[in-house]
This record gives C-alpha cells, sequence and structure tokens, in this order.
C-alpha cells in the first residue's frame, strides 16, 4: 500500500466543513491502496471545536504532531468571540471597534498569507525527516489555511516530490480578503505566493469549476474539481419523524452579506395573512448569526418564531436537518461568490429535505440544487415566486405530503469523491 502525507491544520477536535473534508477522504483512501499519513498542529487554536468528530477517527492511519504558534491567542484585547471569528476569517463590516481594526490590518499586512504563516519553517524541518523515514513521495497541502501551501512548496524543492495542492476556498479572490484591510505591497506579496504556489504543484484540485476557471489563468498545471460532499455511512442513515411544526432551518454562519431580507418579508406576510401558518411556522438558526441579520429579522416582526443556537456538534446537526421541514441555503450576494458552494448543501442532499436557495445569478449552488431537483432557487431580489413556492409547501405540509425527489446525489457520496481524489494521485 502505497504512502501520501497529508498536511492538513483542521482535523478533530475542530469542527466545520474544513475538518469533515478531509477526515472523510482519509477515511476511504486505504479502499484505494493508499495508506494516508497525516500532519497535523499539536495545540492548535481551532476557532470552533466538535468533539464528536473525535469519534470518525480512522484506525488505520498514521498521524503526526508538531508544535505551532498561534498569534490569536495573544490578541486578548478583544472578546474571545470576536477573536474566534476573525480567525476563522467570519468578518462584519458592521460595528467593528477600533481594536478590531488594527487586529484586521496586522491580520492582513503582517501576516501573509495568514495566522499560521509560523507552522511553515518548522513544519518543513520535521516533515523531512518523516518523508524519508516512512518513504513517501507524494504529499498533499489542503488550505486555507494557505501558508500549509508554502510547507508543500518547499518541501518539494528540497525532495523533489510530487505534489498534490488542495484549494477548499480560493486564495486572494475569497470574500473576507478584501476586508483585510490589505495595503499595495501585501496584495501583491499575496499574488506572488499564489502564482508560485500554482505554477509548483504538480496537480490542483479545486472545490468549484469557478475556481478552476479562475486559476487556468493563472497556471497550466492540471485542475480537478472535486466538491465536498456527504458521508456514505450518513446517507444510510433511518429517517425519524419530521418536526411537527412547519420548520425552515440554516445551518452554518449567517453574517451581513446572507441576509435575505426578501425572504423575511415574505415570512412576515404570510404570517400576516394566514393565521395557520402563523401558529406553525418556526426558523432555526444553527451557527453564527450576524447582529444585523438577527436585527433584519426582528423588524420584520420574527423574533418570537426564530430559534438561535450557535453551534452545535456535527452529529446533531445532521440530525436537526433530517427533522426540518425545510432548510435554508443562503450565498452572500456578489459576483465573487459564485464559486462558492456551501459545505453543508451536500448533507442538505443527503437529508432529503426541500431546499430553498438564496444566492446570486449563475450561482453553483443554486446549479446543484436545480440540476437535482431538490429544492427552488431564487436571487435576493424574488418576491412573488419566493411566496408562492413556500406557500406551496405549507400546504404539502399541511397534507403531510411535503418531500422532494431528488436526482443524481450519488455522486457527491464521499466515497466517490474519494475515489476521484485516488485517480489524481497516479502519476504518470
Amino acid at each position: 500500500m502505497r504512502k501520501v502525507l497529508i498536511i492538513t491544520y483542521y482535523w478533530p477536535p475542530a469542527g466545520g466543513p474544513g475538518v469533515q473534508r478531509w477526515l472523510n477522504f482519509v477515511k476511504y483512501l486505504p479502499e484505494f491502496d493508499i495508506h494516508p499519513v497525516v500532519y497535523i498542529p499539536k495545540n492548535p487554536n481551532y476557532p470552533i471545536k466538535d468533539v464528536s468528530l473525535s469519534t470518525d477517527l480512522p484506525k488505520n492511519v498514521t498521524i503526526y504532531k508538531n508544535q505551532i504558534f498561534e498569534p490569536y491567542s495573544l490578541a486578548g484585547f478583544l472578546s474571545k468571540k470576536k477573536t474566534k471569528r476573525i480567525s476563522s476569517g467570519i468578518i462584519e463590516d458592521d460595528s467593528q471597534s477600533m481594536a478590531e481594526k488594527i487586529l484586521l490590518w496586522v491580520r492582513g499586512n503582517m501576516f501573509i498569507p495568514d495566522a499560521r504563516k509560523y507552522w511553515v519553517k518548522p513544519s518543513v524541518r520535521y516533515l523531512e525527516t518523516v518523508i524519508k523515514e516512512e518513504g513517501i513521495d507524494t504529499i498533499i497541502t489542503t488550505g486555507p489555511p494557505h501558508s500549509l501551501h508554502l510547507i508543500g512548496l518547499k518541501l518539494q524543492k528540497k525532495l523533489a516530490l510530487k505534489w498534490l495542492a488542495d484549494f477548499r476556498d480560493p486564495w486572494t479572490s475569497i470574500g473576507y480578503h478584501s476586508k483585510l484591510r490589505l495595503n499595495d505591497r501585501s496584495k501583491r506579496k499575496h499574488l506572488k505566493l499564489e502564482n508560485e504556489v500554482l505554477n509548483s504543484c504538480d496537480k490542483v484540485v479545486v472545490t468549484s469549476k469557478t475556481t478552476r476557471d479562475e486559476f487556468e489563468s493563472i497556471t497550466r498545471k492540471p485542475i480537478s474539481v472535486i466538491t465536498n460532499g456527504f458521508d456514505v455511512a450518513e446517507s444510510n442513515l433511518s429517517f425519524g419523524e419530521l418536526d411537527k411544526d412547519f420548520t425552515l432551518s440554516h445551518i452554518g454562519s449567517l453574517l451581513a452579506g446572507r441576509n435575505p431580507e426578501n425572504l423575511w418579508k415574505v415570512l412576515a406576510e404570510l404570517i400576516s395573512e394566514n393565521e395557520t401558518f402563523r401558529k406553525c411556522f418556526r426558523l432555526n438558526l444553527i451557527g453564527v448569526a450576524g447582529q444585523d441579520v438577527l436585527n433584519s429579522i426582528y423588524d420584520y416582526g420574527l423574533k418570537s418564531y426564530t430559534k438561535v443556537e450557535e453551534y452545535v456538534s456535527h452529529k446533531d446537526a445532521v440530525d436537526l436537518q433530517r427533522r426540518s421541514q425545510l432548510l435554508l441555503l443562503a450565498e452572500i450576494d456578489s459576483p465573487d461568490t459564485r464559486g462558492i458552494i456551501p459545505g453543508k448543501l451536500f448533507e442538505y442532499l443527503a437529508a432529503r429535505r426541500p431546499i430553498l436557495a438564496l444566492g446570486p445569478k449563475n450561482w453553483e449552488g443554486g446549479e446543484i440544487v436545480a440540476d437535482t431537483n431538490s429544492g427552488f432557487v431564487f436571487d435576493y431580489t424574488a418576491t412573488s415566486d419566493l411566496k408562492a413556492v413556500i406557500l406551496n409547501w405549507f400546504h404539502l405540509y399541511q397534507q403531510g405530503n411535503l418531500m422532494v425527489s431528488s436526482v443524481n446525489i450519488k455522486q457527491y457520496n464521499r466515497r466517490r469523491l474519494t475515489e476521484k481524489l485516488a485517480e489524481q494521485l497516479e502519476w504518470e
């Protein structure tokens, strides 16, 4: 069995979609005659933790750990919540204090490409020995944090390894990049590093066609699209009873750019016009919800209908998705986010509940919802059509017949996606 070194920052007990992607790849790679050797930080400062994911750790994996210096631990002048949000790329535009503005400037201009840059040199020294002792000839780096690609860059130069760079998100074009208060010198440095990584690695993997098209203007190296997905085991779980209420549930962060005011307006109208709807409707927000989003919801009179819970375990999130009558998927209304496909979309598909999606025009996430017949997609200006769809779903709910007849979702199960990854690890 061939060994492959996977260099990742996020690993259990970290929570969120970043850890689930590679936790599942590692889980299924041995089925394709590849033994994963995983390198992770020994003392990471994870913004979100989910201890339940530790139960999914494969037994047939070799793990190496090394110390990391985390600058965010020094940001004591901010609340713990604010620091965690900034460290995970959640940057709100409203009501930033002077201390937050300073931290963002420091984060953007002093820590390039990100605050994990101090892990690069010690990791290269540490992994040189590991690679030789384990007999490894192929490495994988996954970012963000994109500092990990710099580890791959330096290891490749020293040891002439085969290197696959996995981009779970874009680098310089990701939404929060423009909020980091970068000066011109810092912008040029980011672009230079991005260019060097993309033109030095042997192959590139991205999670969307939009990112692939963007990177093809920078490099001629082979680029493959391997999306996120849902775990095979989860897709085979039995389905229990649905919520008795007419629930609309959103899992994950819901911040300023993901604030579908047209939806809140439509829901307020339905509550006002339909007494039965008013008695049955509930809005579940599971994850970080921005204060401006909550204010918008409350301004439309929806506070008493809304339940907010900042974080639940992945297991509980999956259970909640399967119980909800409807699932809400929202992406930032900007051309820059057309290629962002939220990881939760694939779990929504596995949950087999109708998806109400709102996002920018030509949004890849919306295309997947439409192509799999898993729900309806709207932009941030829709009102009458949006209202008609929700009302029709409500009538089906009243009849006990609210369901979805999705198609072609098996292509997104983690085992099939791992098979695609294994094919990329075959070198000519």
